[in-house]
C-alpha cells in the first residue's frame, strides 16, 4: 500500500489527505516531525518538507503541488464531474492560483506561525527550537487572519465553490488550512457567515471525517471542531 508522510497540523498534509479521501483510495499514514530531520525521511525528500507520498513501487513524490498534479493525472482524469481540476485551461489556472494562495500565502501569514507557536513547539525539544510560544508572532499571525477570512468569504459568497461552480483543489487546500486553524479555535466564524456556510458544506463530506477525528497530543481542539452544524 502507498504511504503518506504527514503531520496532523500541516495544512499541506491535510490538503493531500482530503484529495486522497475524495478519490477514495487508501494509504498508510505515517506521522512525521520534519524538524527532527530523520535520515530516512531526508532520503525520501532532501528538502525535509511535508507531505511526502511514496507509491507501491517506493517512488517518492514530494510537496503538495507535485502530489496533487500526480493524483489528477493518475486518478482525476477518470473522475469526470468529480475531477478536482477543471478541464478548461483558464479554470485550471484559477484553481491552481487559489490552491497556491491557501498553501503558500495563508501558510506564511497565518497557518504556519500559529501552528508552530501553539503546537510544534510543544513537540520540539529545546535543541530543535521548542519552548514557550512567542507572543509577538501570535499577535502578528492573528492580525492577518481577518483579511484572509474576508477574502475567503468573498470567494465563497460570489461563487458556487471557491474557484467556480464545482468543488476543486482550491476548496481542499483552503479546507486543509482552515481546519487546522479551527482546531486551535483561531477563527471567529460569526464575522464571516459566507465562509462558515462554505466550511460547513466542506466538512460534511466523507473525505473530511479523518481530519475531524484527528487529535494532537497536548492540544485539545475547540469544542465545535468535529461538529458539522456549529
Amino acid at each position: 500500500m502507498s504511504t503518506l508522510y504527514h503531520h496532523p497540523m500541516s495544512a499541506a498534509s491535510r490538503f493531500i489527505r482530503l484529495v486522497i479521501g475524495e478519490y477514495a483510495f487508501e494509504v498508510d499514514l505515517i506521522e512525521e516531525r520534519p524538524w527532527e530531520k530523520r535520515r530516512a525521511f531526508l532520503t525520501a525528500n532532501p528538502a525535509g518538507t511535508l507531505p511526502v507520498y511514496v507509491d507501491d513501487n517506493m517512488r517518492a513524490l514530494c510537496g503538495p503541488f507535485v502530489i496533487a498534479e500526480f493524483m489528477d493525472e493518475t486518478h482525476g482524469v477518470l473522475q469526470r464531474e468529480r475531477r478536482l481540476l477543471a478541464e478548461e485551461p483558464f479554470q485550471r489556472a484559477e484553481i491552481r492560483r487559489l490552491t497556491e494562495w491557501f498553501l503558500l500565502k495563508l501558510e506564511q501569514d497565518v497557518t504556519h506561525p500559529l501552528c508552530r507557536e501553539r503546537v510544534y513547539k510543544l513537540q520540539m525539544s529545546t535543541e530543535y527550537g521548542g519552548g514557550a510560544p512567542d507572543s509577538r508572532v501570535l499577535r502578528a499571525a492573528r492580525a492577518n487572519i481577518r483579511q484572509h477570512m474576508k477574502y475567503l468569504a468573498w470567494l465563497a459568497g460570489s461563487r458556487g465553490w471557491l474557484a467556480g461552480k464545482r468543488m476543486s483543489y482550491a476548496d481542499l487546500a483552503a479546507g486543509g488550512a482552515i481546519s487546522a486553524l479551527d482546531y486551535l479555535g483561531e477563527i471567529k466564524w460569526d464575522e464571516t457567515p459566507a465562509a462558515k456556510e462554505w466550511y460547513q458544506r466542506l466538512k460534511s463530506r466523507p473525505a473530511f471525517r479523518a481530519l475531524l477525528a484527528d487529535r494532537v497530543r497536548g492540544v485539545v481542539p475547540v469544542s465545535h471542531y468535529a461538529d458539522l452544524d456549529f
